[in-house]
């Protein structure tokens, strides 16, 4: 009998999950659209039926990791989501743990992201990286010492909410020129719009990030800036991360780092531009080996895996 942990990654969209050994083999999966539920005791009990139907009996559920926004690692709930239709704080690790009989863990998308590549990717053996994660937000994950860090409140590695213009575009958090509003899909395509609309007087409408790859690959100016502009954005932020937990590597994920050159070419340059001398030359800027894999699920099962 093979022993699987069940990956969950909670989106405001869909949620998917998948059974996977420890070798990141994933042995059956399925999804539930989280839009179709405002309760979450009913979405709980759902999810758990899925999570049933696909346990055949040759498989041996062992644990289960879960990755939602708005997570509380301690206290195993996730609290409040803004852009999920399912309100209040959903006990998810204490109800699974009844349900299965198995160690539960929860975190945020980005930790679990993190934790997989520290399992299954690129971060085997590293005991300091930053996991940046660009897609409709931008999220992190920050592993110092061989841990990953949570704070006195579970809440630590918001990157995306630090402010780098104090009067710059507004963001769903409230507050003004946070790294999201400009590193994000949505952060790019609105940049595009913006230098397109300012040099050109046309207007643009539904643009979104991918887009922005399109007609920087065919050699548009206004794209490649826009990733230039992106790039510089980001190296100082990140420079800024880099003096606090002194990381040997960056490791990139989600749709925009699809852009490749034309995001990570610029990137590298004003990361090492704006590094502190004591970094310079020292951090590596990794692309996600998990980039083109069910890393959703491989992320969670991977946190689950630990926690077994």
């Amino acid at each position: 009998m093979k022993q699987v942990v069940a990956g969950i990654d909670i989106g405001g969209t869909n949620t998917v999950f998948g059974l996977a050994d420890r070798e990141g083999t994933i042995h059956a999966s399925g999804s539930l659209k989280t839009t179709d539920y405002t309760d979450g005791e009913n979405f709980i009990q759902d999810l758990s039926k899925a999570i049933s139907t696909v346990l055949t009996n040759d498989l041996k559920l062992v644990g289960i990791g879960i990755g939602c926004p708005n997570a509380n690692h301690y206290a195993g709930t996730m609290e409040n989501a803004p852009n999920l239709n399912i309100k209040g704080v959903v006990p998810f690790v204490k109800r699974f743990e009844e349900i299965f009989s198995v160690p539960t863990v929860l975190t945020n998308d980005a930790n679990a992201a993190a934790i997989g590549e520290m399992i299954f990717g690129g971060a085997k053996n590293l005991k300091n990286f930053l996991m940046i994660t660009l897609g409709t937000g931008v999220g992190s994950g920050f592993v110092a010492n061989g841990e990953l860090i949570y704070g006195h409140d579970s809440f630590a590695g918001e990157f995306g909410h630090t402010i780098i213009f104090p009067e710059g575009r507004a963001c769903g958090c409230g507050r003004k020129g946070c790294v999201e509003t400009y590193a994000s899909a949505s952060g790019i395509a609105k940049t595009f719009v913006e230098l397109t609309e300012k040099q050109t007087g046309n207007k643009l409408e539904n643009i979104n990030s991918y887009d922005v790859v399109l007609e920087a690959e065919k050699g548009n100016p206004m794209a490649i800036e826009t990733f230039d502009y992106t790039a510089k954005v980001l190296g100082l932020a990140l420079s800024n991360m880099v003096c606090i937990t002194s990381p040997s590597h960056i490791f990139l994920f989600g749709g925009p780092v699809k852009a490749g050159r034309f995001l990570l070419d610029p990137l590298q340059k004003y990361l090492e531009e704006y590094m502190l001398f004591v970094f310079k030359n020292k951090v590596k800027l990794q692309v996600s080996e998990l980039m083109e894999q069910n890393a959703a699920i491989l992320g969670t099962a991977a946190l689950g895996w630990r926690k077994v």
